[in-house]
């Protein structure tokens, strides 16, 4: 079963717990803190394998989990670092951020990896909080969240020509007539159900990859029929190659089926519009067809039209040189532009908070990715930890900020789900 669009949460590893220790040894008096640090948390890696050709694995995987580090220990041990996640998929995946709706990685060569998301560190052991004034803490640190991304991935196929036009048109008997792929043919609309890809040999040794793509119907730029799915491969392709039945079979008009398709392209996209275009007149071994081609180039006379008739294997070698000769001269281009990218999104620094307080009934929220980081990896049952956490959030300006914005001792202070008594 083909799937080009699949959606998931996924979520990295926490990092391993730090360890609270001191080294107790019989002739080893005030022997001071040895608890180790956790291990990082898992990543969630995606890898492409040129093996695979749909996205139908993570159809049904819509949460995706790494495993949690290893927590530190006495005697100054370490935790071990959680292995990463690995998942495969197909050359021409697009990973996109569900949220921001902008683009994480673009995966097209074989054995490329992208971190989808990031591993927590792991927490602090004691020994790394040990200083002059406290040569001795009693306290750790939990390990730190795993990133949560929700992203969506969008596979476009990788080939240098498609095949492109109405269902039934000949296209994927062109296709088995002059590459290696075997695509399911029959007299019934919407025989392609998914792209098939086949690589084109000329007899002078040179190759290109063609894709015979699923047919358009009208409206197919807002997703009926196979449209969406054909418009989203068609934008991986270098040069579009138009086939439309010259012989208007099943009471068809040329030039109506193609006003039709281009109509839906430049609805669709307007980059996909302005690829290079090559019609391939097909069927032309039919009665009718010589006299519906003459319309045609009279409709269109600056249109470039290679004729052919996949079932006689009539101009087909012609055509493929032509589509070569083409690629040849074609530069490569971006399927995305950098802005697309959330890797070149230009923050700008402003002198803001690192987080936001608001009053919600008698409760003061604050909300802040630093903040509700800190307050997760703090060790509530410690109180020494909690003490810790209070400095910090002081040397914020948290509590400078809270009695500016009205609050009182007493009041209630909410962090993520967690409410505390505003206190000295």
């Amino acid at each position: 079963m083909f799937e080009d669009f699949v959606k998931m949460k996924c979520i990295a590893g926490r990092g391993g717990d730090g360890c609270t220790s001191f080294r107790r040894e019989k002739y080893v008096p005030m022997g001071g803190p040895d608890g180790g640090s956790g291990g990082r948390g898992g990543n969630i890696v995606f890898v492409v394998d040129k093996g695979l050709k749909t996205l139908i694995d993570l159809k049904y995987h819509k949460i995706i989990k790494a495993q949690k580090g290893e927590n530190g220990s006495g005697k100054n041990q370490y935790g071990k670092s959680a292995e990463d996640t690995i998942i495969k998929v197909p050359a021409g995946t697009t990973i996109f951020d569900d949220d921001t709706g902008l683009i994480l990685k673009d995966l097209t060569e074989d054995q490329e990896k992208f971190i989808v998301a990031k591993g927590g560190r792991g927490g602090r052991g004691n020994k790394a909080f040990a200083t002059q004034s406290d040569p001795a803490p009693t306290f750790s640190e939990k390990g730190e969240p795993g990133e949560e991304k929700y992203i969506r991935c969008e596979l476009k196929v990788l080939a240098d020509v498609g095949l492109i036009g109405m269902p039934s048109v000949g296209k994927s008997t062109i296709l088995k007539m002059v590459s290696n792929a075997n695509p399911k043919i029959a007299a019934y609309h919407f025989t392609t159900l998914s792209p098939n890809l086949g690589l084109v040999k000329l007899k002078d040794q040179r190759s290109f990859v063609l894709a015979d793509l699923p047919g358009l119907i009208e409206n197919a730029s807002t997703g009926a029929g196979l449209g969406i799915q054909f418009l989203r491969h068609a934008m991986r392709t270098r040069i579009l190659a138009h086939v439309i039945d010259m012989s208007a079979t099943e009471g068809r008009d040329p030039i109506k089926d193609y006003q039709m398709i281009r109509k839906e392209i430049s609805a669709y996209s307007k980059s996909l519009a302005q690829k290079k275009e090559i019609i391939i007149a097909s069927k032309m071994d039919l009665p009718s067809s010589k006299e519906n081609l003459r319309k045609f180039q009279m409709f269109y006379p600056d249109k470039e039209i290679l004729e052919v008739s996949a079932i006689q294997n009539i101009g087909l070698e012609t055509a493929m040189v032509t589509l070569m000769n083409e690629l040849e001269q074609q530069k490569e281009e971006k399927l995305y532009q950098e802005d697309d990218y959330e890797s070149t999104v230009i923050y700008k620094f402003k002198t803001e908070k690192p987080y936001t307080i608001e009053k919600d009934q008698d409760v003061w929220v604050i909300k802040g990715k630093e903040i509700e980081k800190l307050f997760l990896m703090t060790r509530w049952e410690n109180e020494d930890a909690q003490l810790r956490f209070a400095r910090r959030l002081k040397a914020m300006g948290v509590e400078e900020e809270l009695e500016s914005l009205g609050a009182k001792r007493g009041d209630e202070v909410q962090i993520l789900d967690y409410i505390f008594t505003f206190k000295e």
